[in-house]
């Protein structure tokens, strides 16, 4: 068989995910579906939306080493920390925030009204066993602390302080 160098064959490989599908979980306060995952994408994006009820808090301030994540606010007003000095932005609908890799940041419902994002992870790093072992780790109580990092540092997240890191109010 010759190959061809000078032309692209084109691949059929397009996903079509419609708002009501995809994979979800719900646990204190949060649900998440996922939309584009590791295994579509080949592990190089993660499409996730993600609702957080009134005052939830999606996840104290962490960093990644090795993928970069975006927010888009849908609904809702987010609270997002960002930096070395967990700056405070107030992430209206329509807002995008990026956080490259080794960037730290968290976000959070400070509002009485639900939140709707849309996630992004490039590359993706499997992403889907975190919130899967999230939603398992969340569930249980009291919250073992050395099963929480063990699952965030398993899925390149790494919290900025381990003595407050569990995504709850205190």
């Amino acid at each position: 068989m010759k190959i061809d160098y000078f032309n692209d064959t084109l691949e059929d490989n397009a996903q079509v995910i419609t708002p009501e599908e995809g994979e979800a979980y719900s646990m204190n306060g949060i649900s998440f579906t996922f939309k584009v995952t590791s295994e579509i994408s080949n592990d190089q994006l993660g499409v996730y939306e993600i609702k957080l009820e009134p005052y939830a808090i999606g996840a104290k301030l962490h960093y990644h080493r090795f993928m970069d994540e975006t927010f888009i606010v849908k609904k809702g007003v987010l609270t997002i920390f960002y930096g070395a000095n967990a700056e405070k932005v107030l992430a209206e609908p329509g807002t995008v925030v990026y956080a490259p890799r080794m960037t730290p940041h968290g976000f959070q419902n400070d509002t009485n009204e639900e939140v709707e994002v849309t996630l992004l992870f490039n590359p993706s790093q499997k992403r889907e066993g975190f919130f899967r072992g999230l939603n398992e780790t969340l569930s249980e109580s009291p919250i073992d602390p050395q099963k929480y990092l063990k699952l965030y540092n398993k899925y390149d997240s790494f919290p900025v302080d381990i003595a407050n890191m569990i995504p709850v109010r205190e």
